[in-house]
């Protein structure tokens, strides 16, 4: 199967980036006072959702995050293929409540030969957590990773600057994930795009098998996919991946390669985790991922680099 040279196509996300840095540079050419960290006085300590104005939803426990539904009422848009350039349309899923503010996003792309529907399991289940979620459909049921991750971030920009949900959405904090060659592409476009916030891929299939990542990346195998063997995927998927680089490794015991396409508790207590911990930087989560879990029913192999930065 062939492998892709990815352009870089996050061009609106870069855009709004140089935006805020000339906004900056232009106010401290103007005279305004910016501080330096070196020499500013320290502030006044404020309460925890003043430090952190992005944790969404009540305080987490175990039962919430693995609740088939969580806090969020949520609702859908199709998005026709028509509508759309650079992928194949999809589903939006996303919180009807906005009194809390903006949420952050996902992409996730369906796996070779699948449809959004083989995931779209994920779309409310991570929506109702406090997400905006784009389940996509692919160009072509045969498109490779590369192209697949070309397509998550079309889809991304599609999200914040076209969609009918675009004003839900902090442009700032965006993720993506995907199954089999979604996965692949995934991790193809977390190398692409290093201002995502993070990136999970489940049972994720790529020849290329060392990424330089600057993305907190959770890889999600299954110990007997027998399409994308751990041992030749998700497990040097992890292990090359920079040292450093905030990262987990979970492997579901006795699952197979379609573990993903199906409603599974463990995939979404730790996808939830990860997206709160690093797309909303919401540390209520860190103790589902810190210290590391260990082996059981669920999982029957877990690293990471814990503590998180």
């Amino acid at each position: 199967m062939s492998i892709e040279t990815i352009p870089h196509t996050g061009g609106a996300r870069w855009a709004r980036a140089a935006g805020t840095l000339l906004a900056a540079t232009a106010l401290a050419l103007g005279g305004g006072t910016v501080a330096s960290s070196a020499h500013a006085a320290p502030l006044p300590a404020e309460p925890a959702a003043q430090d952190n104005p992005h944790e969404r939803g009540p305080d987490p426990t175990e039962d919430s995050i693995e609740a088939p539904r969580g806090h969020f009422d949520v609702d859908e848009d199709r998005v026709s293929s028509l509508r759309v350039t650079g992928f194949g349309g999809g589903t939006i899923y996303y919180p009807t409540d906005t009194s809390e503010g903006t949420f952050g996003a996902v992409a996730i792309s369906p796996g070779y030969t699948a449809s959004q529907s083989s995931i779209s399991w994920l779309g409310p289940r991570l929506a109702s957590q406090g997400f905006v979620v784009f389940t996509i459909d692919t160009l072509t049921r045969y498109d490779q990773p590369n192209s697949r991750g070309r397509q998550l971030e079309r889809a991304l920009d599609y999200l914040v600057e076209d969609s009918s949900v675009a004003d839900r959405i902090d442009p700032d904090r965006l993720a993506l994930m995907g199954h089999s060659m979604g996965g692949g592409g995934t991790l193809a476009a977390a190398e692409d795009d290093p201002d995502l916030q993070a990136a999970i891929p489940l049972t994720g299939w790529h020849t290329q098998k060392t990424f330089d990542l600057d993305v907190p990346t959770l890889v999600v195998g299954a110990e007997n996919d027998s399409v994308a063997s751990v041992r030749t995927h998700s497990i040097p998927f992890y292990e090359n991946m920079p040292r450093g680089l905030d990262k987990a490794y979970l492997e579901l015991n006795n699952a197979s390669h379609f573990a993903p396409n199906f409603s599974n508790t463990t995939i979404a207590k730790y996808s939830i985790s990860w997206l709160k911990r690093f797309v909303d930087d919401d540390l209520r989560y860190d103790r589902f991922l810190c210290p590391a879990p260990g082996t059981d029913f669920d999982i029957s192999d877990y690293r990471s680099t814990c503590p998180y930065n």
